[in-house]
């Protein structure tokens, strides 16, 4: 895929259904009882994988265009699958269905592609087993594959080490099947979807500040939910909109939770021009509508607490750097190591291909603005992530950008190609 440098962007978009939130309904409406009808669902390969690890699970689930309809079996209504589950590239899907397959009666494999089995599982086996989960890691190196053996769980109160939605979500959907309540804390507030979602299917799930606990045995019931747009997508439109000269873009029905809103925050306090409009709710979710505009931008230092709410936004929010005034700095992103590629590495090989003035740190990295981008052929390490940060930055660069592995995209957002080609203007 290659991309050039553009004369402006104009238009109205809307990005696709909140992959977080897609993953979620479908697993919480497998333990629903009755039907749940999930429209805006994320038609990606990794919540693709979601719905075929269920399936071998035993529940049916229909994909009729971008509504997906759930035939839950209530909470301890799974089967036993005659093969091993496939999670593909997705850590969503491999941590989160583990802390279900820990409280079942029976034995399961679950593996994915090459990229999840260097993915760190520890993080969740830890707790799982202090649970009295029974979770081998097969080559005992911490990762997938994984053998589960369904045990009879206990509650805990987890201290967990990271500020992971993946690791929280895991213990709270075990929790589900233990025999009390079970509760975790975070160093920082991660993503809270899987709470929100677990009240609105009917769970006694609470929430406060850094803690989260759920009570087990509830009955859940089946739910209509609409998805709202991933901010995660909407955030690569954002960039290209501040950057892209004479630009302004309206993105339409984007989820603006406030665990997951930092890049908006971020991006504004660099001096964007965004305006939320039409606030609204969405199956418990905030939502708006997001107006961009080309802006002058300066760096700013992001660290601490805001980096969990924007930590898969990380790669777009260097891109964006390189054209800021100053010098931008990102601390405490660690977590960044060991994504679907080593993002921190990734990032800075390919944007100094293309000339910028950036270099990793231990946990983050530098970027100094105000330097000239030019093309170069980038390597995506197939990581969407990557992939769809640098159509964006091509944008503002002078020269051709030949983008390998380009096509990784599907994993996220698959029609993303064709809609930023819908906003250009030539």
């Amino acid at each position: 895929m290659k991309y050039s440098r553009v004369k402006k962007l104009r238009g109205e978009l809307t990005v696709p259904g909140d992959k977080s939130i897609s993953h979620r309904a479908v697993m919480l409406g497998a333990l629903a009882e009755g039907t749940t009808e999930v429209t805006n669902f994320l038609l990606g390969a990794d919540c693709l994988s979601t719905i075929e690890c269920f399936r071998k699970l035993g529940i049916s689930v229909e994909l009729l265009e971008n509504t997906v309809r759930i035939h839950g079996k209530g909470l301890h209504g799974l089967s036993k699958p005659t093969s091993e589950l496939d999670t593909g590239n997705s850590g969503t899907t491999t941590r989160l269905i583990s802390g279900i397959l820990a409280g079942q009666k029976f034995e399961t494999f679950l593996n994915g592609d090459a990229s999840i089995q260097t993915r760190p599982m520890k993080r969740i086996i830890e707790p799982l087993t202090q649970m009295g989960a029974q979770i081998t890691s097969i080559r005992d190196n911490g990762c997938a594959p994984l053998h589960i053996t369904g045990k009879s769980l206990h509650g805990i109160h987890y201290l967990s080490p990271v500020a992971s939605a993946q690791v929280k979500s895991s213990i709270l959907l075990a929790g589900l099947y233990a025999d009390g309540p079970t509760s975790v804390t975070e160093p920082y507030l991660s993503r809270n979807h899987s709470e929100i979602m677990l009240r609105y299917f009917g769970a006694d799930a609470r929430s406060e500040g850094t803690h989260a606990s759920v009570s087990p045995n509830p009955r859940l019931t089946g739910q209509h939910v609409h998805v709202p747009g991933d901010i995660s997508s909407a955030a690569y439109f954002l960039a290209a909109g501040l950057m892209v000269p004479d630009s302004e873009i309206l993105i339409k029905n984007v989820g603006i939770n406030p665990t997951r809103d930092g890049i908006l925050r971020v991006f504004r306090e660099m001096g964007g021009s965004i305006t939320l409009l039409n606030k609204r709710q969405s199956s418990g979710e905030p939502t708006a509508d997001l107006l961009v505009k080309t802006s002058r931008l300066h760096g700013i230092t992001v660290s601490g607490s805001i980096i969990p709410t924007l930590i898969d936004e990380v790669p777009i929010l260097a891109v964006l750097a390189c054209f800021a005034e100053g010098a931008t700095v990102i601390k405490d992103a660690q977590e960044l190591k060991v994504k679907e590629s080593n993002r921190i590495d990734v990032m800075v090989k390919n944007l100094s291909a293309m000339g910028a003035h950036i270099r990793a740190t231990a946990d983050g990295m530098i970027i100094e603005g105000g330097h000239t981008l030019h093309g170069a052929q980038v390597d995506s390490c197939l990581d969407h992530r990557i992939a769809m940060s640098f159509a964006v930055a091509a944008l503002v660069s002078e020269g051709e950008t030949e983008i390998l592995g380009a096509d990784c995209v599907k994993i996220s957002y698959p029609g993303f190609y064709t809609d930023l080609k819908q906003i250009i203007c030539s």
